[in-house]
């Protein structure tokens, strides 16, 4: 529905359902009507929803477990109704993942309905992608029309980044979810003023704390000022609207963190990620403000406070323009930036009681944007931990407003329409280039190409969607003497095929590097998506030798090489080099194979794709951990490889115990809990720095015969090597019989040395 048109002002965007039919007025606070569908418009968001849910389950299988550190997670859920209430790494409940528990709860229940397997575990993430194409494409649709909902719909499935994690089994895939179902609900709420939509985007945020604590926050300020600026209710309504909607989200959250917080500390697992045991901590420290500043207690390798981010990578307005960065992600952000400029300031004087439509409009483009730039300026700046796959946040503020953008200045049309639509095309396809020309062994004839038909669509973009304007104006006015132009049903075509090639152009690059993604297993705590490129920072250290990033799998120092590993550095010498190598104490770096993966799960077998495969050690085991961190990273960040000899001595009398074995990290210990099925205690959680559990009460543990076996060889981050980790190994070492399998070592806690 449209405003009528006033003489003298540009006509307003029409639907593609109302192109040419006569507006009517809106009034304020009236329900915006879904538009008629046109007969194509089903088929073509099935279409949509069908081609995103083959990219992300194409070969799903061959990542294996993925990331073992919540998969371990999701298996102990899957027997324990106390781990899957808080989120442990074990049955047993030793200690919990260092996040809140949502991101695991809808695969622990697949895994409870369907056995233990790579499908059972990353299906649910999967499908989490097509739901978050599916709503963004309504809200898009909503105001902007189908063609906009398709676009934003298909930028956001071809983003590399969303491709990565929506196969991967983080928390990031389901937070992505929330928030744009958040905002989906914050935009009905402007449309109609209804309070139930607050409300449930309220409930959105609050799931979303669930799932990555304060992240899920970052973007709750522009949200709250747009609606209380351009909702169409009266202010005194608006600011109760957003009060009912803050309470929304401290039930929905605060009912597990009450429960947390309240619960004896001796009968519940111990809060990974805090150093006192303490969620509210760990959500205001490790994940939460130390995120920022750097400061970050128990960390593995964060800024510590320093300017420019410390071990994570330069800060400042570029830094997701980097060569680590930049084709994870801002494939598409300088369209979104330019279309969210020009948007809001073409639609900045329109006035809801005369123009309810273009205000409704301009309310959009100020909640995507909102979210973008607050997002994107969080993430530029923090000094702590960041990955590269964080930036899966943005990926459906950017296609948003790539649609939106679109969908408006292709409508309005004229001079200013044809220079924003042929420099945004223009600009897309400039930075296109750069980002490809980062990987220059890789499909090398692809940036060229882009180059070539991005300057050809700019070019025909220009004086088509001008002609097609005026001779839309000219049809409006009445009959006289024509000027010889070319026929308006020409004009329009010509725009037509420019447009349609300036939006392969944009996306050419994108999809290029999701099809890299989804044919490349992934395993391990760091991934990126896309091949390797030049220049690139990496993890945490800094750069590497040479300004290669890491290999396309996206391993990390001490990871394995072999599988499908991507343009790696050499290995190094000492206990940081690649393939299958051995770690401290005889652990390898490898997630198991794919058929170990899925071999008990009811889903169709994973295939015979490669194992994980990273980047080895820095030359020489230097990295940004010290002088030895890149060999001690690889128990830290990746799992072990758990031989079948390993296996059965684990899983022999395993019933008589509470704990088949003990680990240093949460990531050797979830190697061989996945390998067993047996709970297998992660000693000092993730970063093998938690004071969990101490060394007193792990010998009581092994007095009272609750452990079988001490898994020599993991070692935890920074911080990892001292305290009550190295206290435990030197202990078991001096008191129990040493056990070696093949290349793993044990210590069998029964028997005194």
């Amino acid at each position: 529905m449209t405003p009528q048109q006033r003489p003298g002002t540009p006509a307003p965007p029409l639907s593609a359902a109302e192109e040419g039919a006569p507006a009517s007025p809106t009034a304020p606070g009236t329900p915006l009507a879904p538009e008629p569908a046109a007969r194509w418009e089903r088929p073509a968001l099935l279409a949509l929803l069908l081609v995103t849910a083959a990219l992300y389950l194409w070969s799903l299988s061959a990542s294996g477990y993925a990331n073992q550190f919540y998969s371990a997670a999701v298996q102990a859920g899957s027997e324990s109704w106390k781990a899957f209430f808080f989120g442990s790494s074990d049955a047993a409940n030793s200690i919990t993942v260092d996040k809140p528990p949502a991101a695991l709860w809808p695969m622990a229940l697949s895994v409870r309905l369907f056995g233990l397997s790579s499908w059972a575990i990353l299906v649910p993430e999967a499908l989490m992608g097509v739901a978050a194409v599916g709503v963004l494409h309504g809200a898009v649709r909503r105001r902007f029309g189908t063609g906009a909902g398709l676009l934003a719909g298909g930028a956001l499935a071809v983003t590399p980044v969303a491709a990565l994690m929506f196969r991967f089994n983080n928390p990031d895939a389901l937070l992505c979810l929330l928030m744009v179902g958040a905002i989906a609900c914050v935009l009905r709420a402007l449309a109609d003023g209804r309070t139930k939509w607050l409300v449930l985007a309220g409930v959105c945020f609050g799931l979303g704390f669930l799932t990555k604590t304060l992240q899920a926050w970052l973007i709750l300020p522009p949200l709250a000022v747009v609606h209380a600026c351009c909702a169409p209710v009266a202010l005194r309504r608006r600011f109760g609207q957003l009060l009912l909607a803050g309470l929304a989200i401290v039930g929905s959250a605060g009912w597990w963190v009450a429960l947390v917080e309240l619960w004896p500390a001796a009968s519940r697992p111990y809060i990974g990620g805090s150093q006192h045991n303490s969620f509210l901590e760990l959500t205001f420290g490790y994940n939460g403000f130390g995120r920022i500043t750097g400061n970050e207690t128990g960390s593995v390798g964060g800024g510590g406070g320093r300017p420019g981010g410390g071990g994570w990578g330069e800060t400042g307005l570029t830094r997701l323009f980097s060569s680590d960065m930049g084709g994870q992600i801002s494939w598409l952000l300088p369209a979104a930036l330019i279309l969210l400029v020009a948007g809001v300031t073409v639609l900045w004087r329109a006035r809801r009681s005369v123009d309810a439509e273009q205000a409704g409009q301009r309310a959009e483009f100020l909640v995507w944007g909102g979210a973008l730039l607050m997002t994107f300026t969080t993430f530029s700046f923090m000094s702590g931990i960041f990955h590269q796959y964080y930036n899966i946040a943005l990926a459906p503020y950017i296609a948003a407003l790539v649609g939106m953008g679109a969908a408006l200045w292709w409508r309005r049309g004229g001079r200013s329409a044809a220079l924003v639509l042929a420099g945004t095309v223009a600009v897309t396809a400039g930075w296109s280039f750069v980002l490809l020309n980062r990987s220059p062994d890789w499909l090398p004839w692809l940036r060229w190409t882009v180059a070539a038909l991005g300057l050809l669509a700019a070019l025909g973009l220009l004086p088509a969607v001008w002609a097609g304007a005026a001779a839309r104006q000219e049809a409006a006015e009445p009959a006289g003497p024509a000027p010889v132009r070319a026929s308006p049903r020409a004009s329009r075509w010509v725009a037509v095929l420019a447009a349609g090639l300036g939006v392969v152009t944009a996306l050419a690059g994108p999809v290029a590097y999701t099809l890299d993604t989804v044919n490349t297993p992934k395993g391990g705590s760091i991934i990126t998506a896309g091949p390797t490129v030049q220049g690139g920072r990496g993890g945490p250290g800094g750069g590497f030798p040479g300004g290669r990033m890491r290999g396309r799998n996206g391993g990390v120092p001490g990871a394995g090489q072999g599988g499908a590993a991507g343009q790696a550095l050499p290995p190094g010498p000492g206990p940081g080099q690649g393939g299958q190598g051995r770690m401290p104490g005889g652990t390898q770096g490898a997630n198991p194979s794919p058929q170990q993966a899925g071999k008990q799960g009811k889903f169709p077998a994973p295939g015979a794709r490669g194992q994980q495969a990273g980047r080895p050690g820095f030359p020489g085991g230097r990295g940004g951990f010290g002088e030895r961190g890149a060999g001690r990273m690889g128990g830290l960040l990746n799992g072990s490889k758990v031989s079948d000899r390993a296996k059965a001595l684990l899983e022999k009398d395993a019933d008589a115990y509470t704990w088949a074995a003990a680990a240093i990290g949460s990531q050797n210990a979830a190697s061989y809990q996945l390998a067993t099925e047996r709970p297998v205690m992660a000693i000092g959680g993730f970063n093998g720095s938690d004071p969990s559990p101490t060394l007193a009460r792990f010998k009581e543990y092994v007095a009272d015969g609750k452990i079988h076996y001490f898994i020599a060889g993991g070692q935890g981050g920074p911080g990892g090597g001292r305290g009550g980790s190295s206290q435990i190994t030197s202990w078991v070492a001096k008191t129990f019989q040493k056990v070696t399998v093949g290349d793993a070592t044990f210590y069998d806690l029964t028997r005194q040395a």
